[in-house]
């Protein structure tokens, strides 16, 4: 790395060379897509020549610019890949919380995807996983709480460290109620599981989902699915749980047996259950804090992975209804 020294202090440049110009391509992204985000975070200019980048503007500035692009390119060197939304999430978290390389935090390797985390709320979600038996995702959508749980229930199923996977949501309304849509049993919950089926997919090949489906190994099914069985040797997920209610949510966490492992995912301020009924996650979150063996992530607004603008709508709405409340 080089740096201009003939030209004022707010002109100077740092100068970053790569030996993979096929990386530096993939860093860049397309039209230079992510180079434009890494310049709009830290007020920057960024001219890729080749397999070099030269990174002009105010000292400080072109350092934090320099260090995202360097781990980045780390990300890409061992095999991960680089979307827009991990550049964001670099550029984010650009005090090297959480990086592209070895420092980056547990991944999870599936036949489709690594999976590893891209901010410090997840980063701590992944090593509470890793070392609890139950677990608690708690905050607003797009914070990766329930694909961040499917890719560690992936990865404890292909290490036979559980012999199933059961991944399940309380059906439309707290109280199931589907008889009213058409079709048999499947085909009236299915479009309510359709999320857990996306999350699987994007991980693992379709026929390999549907063998273990057919042989059971794989499960997606309603809350109400759940009562009167004991879930053991598997992973076992509840995601939307701000939808169950207090009793459904004692019912679903009693069905943990030997050598499972439990997540419950959702956001308390979101829940559907009719005006006065208390969510069974805000209840348990509450109940079982300091419990041996539970374990309580907690994500907000600035861990949103999604379009930036989500975090901002979530931002407004939560302002909002904290005035309402004063």
């Amino acid at each position: 790395m080089a740096e201009q020294q003939d030209a004022p202090a707010d002109q100077l440049f740092e100068q970053l060379s790569f030996d993979d110009n096929r990386h530096v391509a993939s860093l860049a992204g397309e039209h230079d897509a992510h180079l434009l985000i890494v310049e709009r975070a830290f007020g920057v200019r960024i001219d890729p020549r080749g397999n070099v980048l030269n990174i002009s503007g105010p000292a400080p500035q072109r350092a934090a610019a320099a260090a995202v692009l360097k781990r980045l390119y780390q990300r890409l060197a061992a095999g991960q890949p680089v979307t827009v939304e991990d550049v964001r999430a670099a550029t984010k978290y650009s005090d090297g919380e959480v990086s592209g390389g070895e420092t980056h935090g547990p991944a999870i390797k599936t036949p489709k995807r690594l999976v590893s985390p891209r901010t410090p709320a997840q980063r701590r979600y992944l090593d509470a996983l890793a070392s609890a038996d139950l677990n608690f995702g708690v905050g607003p959508a797009g914070t990766g709480k329930t694909y961040l749980a499917v890719a560690h229930a992936v990865g404890l199923y292909q290490s036979g460290a559980v012999e199933r996977i059961i991944l399940s949501r309380p059906a439309l309304e707290a109280g199931e109620r589907i008889g009213f849509l058409p079709g048999d049993m499947k085909e009236k919950v299915d479009p309510y599981l359709r999320p857990l089926y996306d999350a699987l997919h994007d991980m693992l090949h379709a026929d390999y989902i549907e063998r273990r489906i057919a042989g059971g190994e794989f499960e997606i099914a309603p809350l109400g699915f759940m009562r009167g069985r004991t879930l053991a040797r598997a992973a076992v997920i509840l995601d939307e749980a701000q939808n169950a209610t207090v009793a459904q949510t004692k019912m679903f966490l009693t069905r943990l047996g030997e050598g499972a492992r439990m997540v419950l995912t959702g956001d308390p301020s979101q829940s559907d259950l009719p005006r006065g009924e208390i969510s069974g996650l805000a209840d348990a979150v509450t109940l079982l804090a300091g419990v041996e063996g539970v374990k309580i992530s907690t994500f907000t607004a600035a861990d949103v992975v999604r379009h930036p603008l989500v975090g901002r709508i979530i931002d407004a709405y939560d302002a909002r209804d904290a005035g309402k409340r004063q």
